[in-house]
């Protein structure tokens, strides 16, 4: 009988690059069939049977490989792309240090790009944080990239499809219809986080509905029994915005500490005319990024260092987990006592990976979040109790 050996992570992270490989050399491939073809077709000299048999490459290919001619329309659309607008890309991929769903976000923001300056700093910075990094985080962070470095454009494309806000009622069977609504993130962001915040609020003895239940109930009543006055409750959305944007002096965005949305700074200003927005700036030390210089003594930090990490983060650190940061634990990177209760050395965990992380079965990996191109300020979105902190290191 044949033995084996369990496979290591190395074996694991082998295996994994390996299949990266193969995607690159099939698609390579595919591509140098296409070229083939496509010179061969030159010389025929019927112009109709040329487009014929051109418009039957991808079929071919599709049929020696299992897939359709979307599917093989799509390879051969990304590799040609990323072949000569991104040639360390198409690099890294033939190398298996990133594998083809990557490949095809990377693309996906470069067509968002217009100025090869912005092209080429996407290039330099993108291979090394794919491969480090999960799907989901790369596609923020490609969002976020887009964002900064064409604030401009990114900003008119914005204004354009806050034009097509909307409303929609699709009615299905069983009784039952879709609301739907199309919104500026940071309008859907306070909805969501009132409805999270009323819905899980202690129910009266006998209500046995779930939380879900008890949200739809009360958008219903928010919206078609004007209940908005009485059951609307405070939530706080927080956002980060560079010291120029806010001051106006560049374009850009205000950033939610989740990563997962970002609007316009402009389009903040009604929030903030109204004169019930409180602001918590946080000034973070350059050197080690450490959101307050003061040190604390014992292990659970004050209140306003809690709020400042959870701000800062946004969601638990362990890698590509999204749970937020205000469901989460404040673990200590260095385990408390010999780790201090001090910005630098804390952030959120959710409970699974905290647990985790105490029996030795998870070492916190990620770095600490990246360095804003400015310094930020957090805003409070909608209306909290009137206090204003500010935190600034020493």
């Amino acid at each position: 009988m044949a033995s084996t050996t369990a496979p290591t992570t190395e074996d694991l992270s082998d295996v994994v690059r390996w299949q990266a490989r193969a995607e690159a050399y099939a698609i390579g491939r595919m591509v140098d069939f296409r070229d083939a073809e496509m010179a061969r077709t030159a010389l025929i000299e019927s112009s109709l049977r040329r487009k014929i048999e051109r418009s039957a490459i991808a079929l071919t290919i599709g049929e020696a490989t299992g897939m359709s001619e979307a599917q093989i329309h799509l390879r051969l659309s990304i590799a040609d792309r990323v072949r000569e607008k991104t040639p360390r890309v198409w690099a890294a991929f033939v190398d298996g240090l990133i594998d083809f769903s990557r490949v095809r976000d990377i693309i996906a923001a470069i067509e968002r790009l217009h100025r090869d300056e912005s092209i080429a700093r996407l290039e330099s910075r993108v291979i090394g944080y794919a491969i480090d990094h999960t799907g989901a985080e790369l596609r923020q962070w490609l969002r976020r990239f887009v964002q900064r470095v064409e604030a401009d454009l990114a900003t008119e494309r914005a204004d354009t499809e806050r034009d097509q806000r909307h409303v929609s009622v699709t009615h299905g069977d069983d009784s039952m219809s879709w609301l739907n609504a199309y919104l500026p993130s940071h309008q859907a962001a306070a909805i969501e986080a009132r409805l999270r915040k009323q819905a899980r609020k202690p129910v009266e003895p006998g209500d046995d509905r779930t939380v879900a239940q008890r949200e739809a109930d009360l958008l219903v009543a928010w919206c078609a029994r004007c209940e908005a006055v009485t059951s609307a409750v405070d939530a706080n959305i927080a956002v980060t915005v560079g010291a120029d944007v806010l001051a106006g002096a560049t374009p850009g965005f205000a950033e939610s500490t989740d990563g997962c949305w970002a609007v316009p700074a402009p389009w903040l200003a009604d929030v903030v005319a109204t004169g019930s927005t409180f602001w918590h700036r946080i000034v973070l030390e350059p050197v080690t990024d450490d959101v307050l210089s003061h040190e604390y003594v014992g292990r659970f930090a004050p209140d306003s260092l809690a709020l400042a990490l959870r701000f800062l983060h946004g969601v638990c650190q362990a890698p590509g987990c999204r749970v937020p940061s205000e469901r989460c634990d404040l673990d200590h990177r260095i385990p408390h006592p010999v780790g201090p209760t001090s910005g630098d050395n804390m952030g959120p965990l959710c409970r699974r990976h905290h647990n985790l992380k105490g029996h030795g079965l998870l070492h916190w990996s990620t770095s600490p979040p990246e360095p804003p191109l400015e310094p930020i300020v957090i805003e409070l979105y909608p209306p909290v109790p009137p206090i204003v902190m500010e935190y600034v290191a020493a």
